[in-house]
C-alpha cells in the first residue's frame, strides 16, 4: 500500500505555501503514519484536510467538478486571495516499503473562466526522467519497456492520471490513481448514523456514516471475528453494551440492536448517544477488511466523553503502529486530551500569519516540548498551557 512521505500545497485558500514532511529529495523528515493538526479556530486545519479532498475529487470528477462542490464554492473562492498563480499541489510517496521515492504533482488556474490542469508530472527517483510531463495536457509519458511517449489530452479540465491510469501499460500511474481516489475523509454525523437504510450489504463506510447498518450487515455476514473484535473492544470502552447486531423492518429497512445489561428490550440506534455511536463508527471503520491507503478524520473529540476520546486515541495510535495495512490517519483536532495520547512527532500546530496565510510546525522541533514531554509532562497539557504557541510566534 503506499505511503505518502510529504505534501506541499500552494495557494490553497489560507494555505499559500504550506509543507509537511518530506518535500525535497533526499530532504525532510518523513511524515508518520499518524499525523494530527491542532491550532485556533480559522488556522487552516479544514483548509488542510479539505486539500486531501479536493486533490481525490479532482481525479474522481474532474477540476471544475472539484472546484464547484457545495463548500468549495468555485475556484475563485478556492486560490488564496491576493494571488494570481495556479493553485499547486505535490505529494511525495512510496508505493511500497522497497520502492524509490516518488513524486507527483499538478497546477490548476482559470482559463477563460473555467479551471484546468496546467502542469502534471510524475517523478521516479533514480530515473533519466519523468514518467510523466504534460503542460496544459500536452507532453510524454513513460511506456513500459519501451521510450516516452508524446500524448495530448482532450479535456483539459480532467487530471492525466484520470486517462492514463486505466492502462495497464503505465503500471506507475495506475497505482498511483488507485492510491488517490481510495483516500477518505470521514465525516461521521451521529444523527446520519441513526437513519434507517434499506436492508443491503455494503461494503465501506461512507464519509457520513449513514450506511452504518448496511456496512454492520456485511462485516458481520462476510467478516464475523472482525465484527466480534469491534464487539469486544465496544463492551471494554462503554461498558454494559453486551451485542450489537441487526434486523430487518417489516418495510425492508435495517434496523441496529444494542442489547444493553440489566434491560430486557434492546435498544435501536435511534436511541443511542452521540458518543456510543461515534465511537461504533471509528472502531468499524478501522476494521474495514479492504482498508483505505490515507483516512481523514475532522474533530473526533464531538460528542465523545473524554475518556473515550483518550481511547479513541490510543486506538488510532495501536492501529497505525502495529497493524499490518500501513494506512494513514490525518486528524484535526481541539481536545487536549487528545493529544495526550501523541508524540510530538506525530503533531502540528496550525496558525495563521499576519498576513492570513497558514504556517505549520511540528511540535517535535519546538525544543522546550521535547524536553518536557521527556520529563513526562504530557503533550495536550503543554498545548493548553500555551508553550506551543508563545514558542511558535517567537
Amino acid at each position: 500500500m503506499p505511503r505518502l512521505l510529504g505534501l506541499k500545497v500552494q495557494n490553497y485558500k489560507s494555505l499559500i505555501d504550506v509543507e509537511l514532511g518530506k518535500v525535497a529529495f533526499g530532504q525532510g523528515t518523513e511524515l508518520p503514519a499518524l499525523c494530527c493538526f491542532i491550532g485556533p479556530n480559522g488556522s487552516g486545519k479544514s483548509t488542510l484536510l479539505d486539500a486531501f479532498g479536493f486533490m481525490a475529487d479532482c481525479l474522481r470528477e474532474g477540476i471544475e467538478a472539484a472546484c464547484d462542490k457545495p463548500q468549495r464554492g468555485g475556484f475563485s473562492k478556492l486560490r488564496s486571495q491576493g494571488r494570481s498563480g495556479p493553485i499547486r499541489f505535490k505529494l511525495h510517496y512510496l508505493e511500497t516499503p522497497e520502492s524509490p521515492l516518488m513524486v507527483y504533482s499538478f497546477a490548476v488556474d482559470s482559463r477563460s473562466g473555467i479551471p484546468v490542469v496546467v502542469n502534471e508530472g510524475l517523478l521516479h527517483f533514480g530515473s533519466e526522467g519523468p514518467l510523466l510531463g504534460l503542460t496544459d495536457g500536452e507532453g510524454s509519458v513513460f511506456v513500459l519497456g519501451s521510450d516516452p511517449v508524446k500524448v495530448r489530452l482532450d479535456d483539459p479540465g480532467r487530471l492525466g492520471i484520470a486517462t492514463l491510469g486505466n492502462l495497464k501499460e503505465h503500471p506507475r500511474i495506475v497505482s498511483l490513481r488507485s492510491y488517490i481516489e481510495n483516500w477518505y475523509l470521514s465525516y461521521f454525523v451521529p444523527e446520519a448514523a441513526r437513519s434507517l437504510p434499506q436492508a443491503g450489504a455494503q461494503k465501506h463506510l461512507n464519509r457520513t456514516g449513514d450506511n452504518l447498518g448496511n456496512f454492520v450487515q456485511y462485516l458481520e455476514r462476510s467478516h464475523p471475528e472482525r465484527f466480534q473484535k469491534v464487539l469486544d473492544q465496544i463492551a471494554r470502552k462503554i461498558p454494559g453494551i453486551r451485542t450489537i447486531s441487526h434486523e430487518r423492518s417489516p418495510d425492508g429497512r435495517l434496523l441496529l440492536r444494542f442489547n444493553e445489561q440489566g434491560y430486557i428490550d434492546p435498544f435501536y440506534q435511534q436511541s443511542m448517544s452521540d458518543g456510543t455511536l461515534k465511537m461504533f463508527l471509528y472502531l468499524l471503520l478501522l476494521e474495514d477488511p479492504e482498508p483505505f491507503p490515507l483516512i481523514g478524520i475532522e474533530e473526533p473529540e464531538n460528542g465523545l466523553y473524554h475518556k473515550l476520546l483518550e481511547d479513541l486515541a490510543r486506538e488510532l495510535v495501536r492501529h497505525v503502529e502495529t497493524g499490518e495495512d500501513r494506512t494513514q490517519i490525518f486528524i484535526t483536532t481541539h481536545s487536549p486530551y487528545f493529544v495526550d495520547a501523541l508524540k510530538p512527532e506525530q503533531v502540528w500546530l496550525l496558525e495563521k500569519d499576519e498576513n492570513g496565510a497558514t504556517r505549520a510546525r511540528r511540535t517535535a522541533d519546538i525544543p522546550i516540548v521535547q524536553e518536557m514531554v521527556a520529563e513526562g509532562i504530557p503533550l495536550g497539557s503543554l498545548w493548553y498551557s500555551n508553550h506551543f504557541e508563545e514558542r511558535f510566534r517567537g
